[in-house]
């Protein structure tokens, strides 16, 4: 993310960023989480809100979502990943900085890798 804002690069977040860190953050450790108490967790969604842009939803999202989920036949969990592409779709946002290239396989977005960076 360093070298990003160093290129002049604007970096945001939406809502479903912060919810999604939250439920990681505080899920035990041994739960594929990061075991935080809610104080610390509450405390990274401050630096989350202070260091990039939270752009909020926007009212077009519902029905962006739902021509999602049909026209990708998209089930379970990754309503979620498509969710997150219809608000970047809303905004007009084309590239998803993820470690989690695969979740996003066949959406119409570009993910771009931390480590290419």
């Amino acid at each position: 993310m360093h070298t990003l804002f160093s290129r002049g690069e604007q970096l945001v977040i939406v809502p479903q960023n912060l919810y999604e860190f939250w439920a990681i953050a505080t899920r035990m450790a041994g739960a594929n989480g990061l075991g935080m108490t809610t104080e610390q967790a509450s405390q990274w969604l401050h630096f989350f809100q202070r260091r990039f842009t939270l752009m909020p939803d926007r009212n077009d999202l519902p029905a962006r979502w739902h021509d999602m989920v049909k026209t990708h036949a998209i089930k379970g969990f990754r309503s979620h990943d498509a969710r997150l592409v219809a608000v970047m779709q809303s905004y007009g946002m084309t590239r998803l900085l993820t470690s989690n290239s695969g979740d996003f396989k066949g959406l119409p977005i570009t993910v771009v890798d931390p480590a290419s960076v």
